[in-house]
């Protein structure tokens, strides 16, 4: 089972885990939950979605060039209603994730929002688990904020 389970909401953040067969892999970084999308500013909504590798996505290049000893696509979260091209990638701040959820070894609270550290090395550890996950057709539970502060 992979599971993204928030723990913590900022100003415009939202902090989660990310976990594959119940062991903890990263944080994760998303924008604010919100009940009305605003576009690239949305966290995803509670739910389970499909995970999918995309190939053709215009950040599959960059990311094929960047990592290319092991990139196969673009893992992409599938299904999220008035979401699209929603992957999952590198990125520090919620200005990086415009609706997409981003990885890190470790996080910060500033100023009222949460930024995650070392996302490339996190990324790095779960893109190949991921991949393979997406390859097999397995899914993504992301579950509600249980807390919000």
């Amino acid at each position: 089972m992979i599971k993204l389970i928030r723990i913590a909401e900022g100003v415009n953040t939202t902090l989660g885990q990310l976990y594959i067969d119940n062991l903890f892999q990263c944080y994760m970084l998303e924008d604010k939950v919100r009940d009305e999308k605003i576009p690239g500013e949305t966290a995803i909504p509670a739910g389970t979605y499909q995970l999918g590798l995309n190939k053709v996505a215009g950040m599959n290049a960059r990311y094929r060039s960047r990592y290319s000893s092991m990139h196969r696509g673009m893992v992409e979260i599938k299904g999220i209603p008035n979401f699209s091209l929603v992957f999952i990638h590198i990125g520090n701040y919620h200005s990086d994730t415009r609706g997409c959820p981003l990885t890190g070894s470790y996080y910060q609270l500033i100023d009222g929002n949460y930024r995650v550290l070392h996302s490339a090395d996190a990324y790095k550890r779960v893109y190949p688990l991921l991949a393979e996950a997406a390859e097999e057709g397995r899914s993504l539970v992301i579950e509600p904020l249980m807390v919000q502060l």
